[in-house]
């Protein structure tokens, strides 16, 4: 087998790895093993090694049947590793094992458990604009396939590569382009812009704030101040957050001949939580819900992934001016840390269609416009979150208020410089 593990940001190199998979049913116990161990001596001239190198050693999980119809998970994660260095703002999540550890597997593992149970469900009593129970099946696969695009499209995975912006070390801002010419996204260039901010909140505080219609079209830079209205909404899971939702967005030139929806997924569990949306046209949604192939409708999704950060307990190596993410007290200072506090990393990733040309070359203007839209993103974030009394954080100042990407049209070519 071959896998891919990745932590949503391009500040993280992604985990590749080559492995056998074992799996056997104990029927007189009621179980399942399923086992990964290192194929070093089946290796061929086919099968390069990555960087970082990644090797998994002997891993894997025990399931066993449970009386009351749930299921015992078992989780040993076990891996040889080399790393490439990490941006400092993640060191302690990638160190502590929080980020490619057995408990966020174990964590994920729920979460799409219950989001198959809800896939295949049928006796659903409310499905608002939802016609049927196949629409709402194909409505779902649509919003995996754009949890799957933003994901891919933040992280480092496929060999993805970024350019920061600053010199600086404790900037977290990173721009890459793609030109797209296959269906599924809009073709042209795609300009794609990440950056994670730590905060002084729980992870579930800042996911409820993202999360909610209502709440978030408050923030001006997010909304252009538009109100959002739920028109569909999908429960994917026991958590509340957990569900899909339709939204009409509320603009002066909305009338019942021209409809603006949003797609949004949202996700939490222990590991972290996910809001991920993207603007769609009405004959796109009654396209999927129909029952037709919706491979061909173009997403380009944007969102927030939020992780937990807890506080590392003081040892006898520890200084007593350490914090919570293990770094140096020149370094929190840099990117905001305070000594022994847990809270969340934050990220914000934003996509917009620079040209509809794909082989246009990237203007200047568009990559300060993205840059100043994603620090105005977090100033407004985390001032809403400190009630209006915070300020944003691991942005360089500017006077720029952003562009509104609902309303973004980047012009063709110009002499960007070469990424």
């Amino acid at each position: 087998m071959y896998a891919e593990l990745q932590v949503l940001s391009p500040l993280v190199p992604t985990r590749e790895a080559f492995f056998l998979r074992y799996c056997q049913q104990n029927v007189e116990e009621g179980t399942w093993a399923v086992v990964d161990f290192p194929m070093d001596s089946f290796h061929d001239n086919n099968i390069q090694p990555s960087f970082p190198l990644y090797r998994r050693r002997p891993s894997g999980c025990i399931i066993q049947d449970m009386p009351n119809g749930y299921s015992r998970v078992t989780w040993v994660e076990h891996a040889e590793i080399e790393e490439k260095p990490v941006h400092q703002i993640f060191s302690h999540y990638v160190y502590s094992a929080m980020a490619f550890g057995a408990s966020r597997w174990l964590s994920v593992l729920q979460r799409q458990c219950e989001r198959v149970a809800s896939l295949m469900a049928r006796n659903i009593p409310d499905l608002g604009v939802i016609p049927s129970p196949e629409a709402r099946k194909n409505l779902m696969r649509l919003s995996q396939r754009m949890i799957r695009t933003f994901s891919v499209n933040i992280s480092t995975a496929s060999g993805q590569s970024w350019t920061a912006l600053s010199d600086s070390c404790a900037d977290t801002v990173r721009i890459t382009t793609r030109k797209i010419t296959e269906p599924g996204q809009p073709n042209g260039l795609i300009l794609c812009a990440v950056s994670t901010t730590w905060l002084p909140y729980p992870h579930y505080q800042v996911f409820d704030l993202l999360r909610d219609e209502r709440r978030r079209s408050q923030l001006d830079v997010l909304s252009n101040g538009n109100a959002l209205h739920e028109v569909a909404h999908i429960a994917n899971g026991s958590h509340p957050g957990n569900c899909i939702s339709l939204l009409r967005i509320n603009v002066a030139s909305n009338s019942s001949q021209h409809v603006e929806l949003m797609l949004q997924e949202c996700c939490t569990d222990q590991s972290g939580s996910l809001v991920v949306y993207t603007t769609v046209d009405v004959d796109s949604i009654q396209l999927a819900m129909s029952g037709e192939d919706p491979s061909c409708i173009p997403l380009l999704p944007l969102g927030f992934v939020i992780v937990p950060v807890e506080p590392i307990k003081e040892s006898n190596t520890t200084s007593g001016d350490g914090n919570s993410m293990g770094l140096s007290p020149e370094e929190a200072n840099n990117i905001g840390v305070q000594n022994n506090s847990a809270g969340c990393l934050l990220t914000v990733g934003l996509q917009v269609l620079g040209s509809t040309i794909p082989s246009a070359k990237l203007n200047l203007s568009s990559v300060n416009a993205i840059n100043s839209h994603l620090c105005s993103t977090v100033q407004q974030i985390t001032a809403a979150l400190s009630n209006g009394t915070g300020t944003g954080t691991g942005c360089p100042d500017n006077n720029n208020n952003g562009t509104v990407l609902g309303s973004w049209q980047e012009p063709d070519g110009g002499g960007a410089p070469k990424q």
